[in-house]
């Protein structure tokens, strides 16, 4: 799993709007949310606090692949695509309390790893 380049943690800062979070049932059938409560960690990944995920949380039972679209306030999009984990514990979770808003649960969060990036057609990593 490669870092973040410099050129997506400068779009993630300018970024605008809610994230869209696309995870893959072990079935194949894919389920896409919307995802306000989000932040890079450690430049190494994506992560989407778990506030209210079933079908997410079901997919991410699973393992596998998962896909995070963002805009920059210019239009701009850019598409995260990698691994996938889970955590209820340790330093991601952590991480994870300091920026969720308290008002919504943070029972897990999970964390993208970028394997792909891309910006419309053009791959970035």
């Amino acid at each position: 799993m490669a870092k973040l380049p410099a050129a997506i943690l400068e779009a993630w800062t300018d970024r605008e709007g809610p994230v869209v979070l696309t995870t893959v049932s072990p079935s194949g059938v894919p389920n896409s949310i919307y995802a306000t409560c989000v932040a890079t960690y450690e430049d190494e990944g994506v992560l989407v606090a778990n506030n209210y995920f079933k079908k997410t949380l079901e997919n991410l039972a699973g393992g596998g692949k998962a896909t995070l679209l963002f805009l920059r306030k210019s239009g701009k999009s850019y598409q995260i695509k990698g691994s996938i984990e889970y955590f209820t514990q340790g330093p991601v979770f952590d991480h994870m309390k300091t920026w969720n808003p308290p008002q919504h649960p943070g029972r897990g969060v999970a964390r993208l790893r970028a394997e792909q990036i891309y910006s419309g057609a053009e791959q970035l990593l």
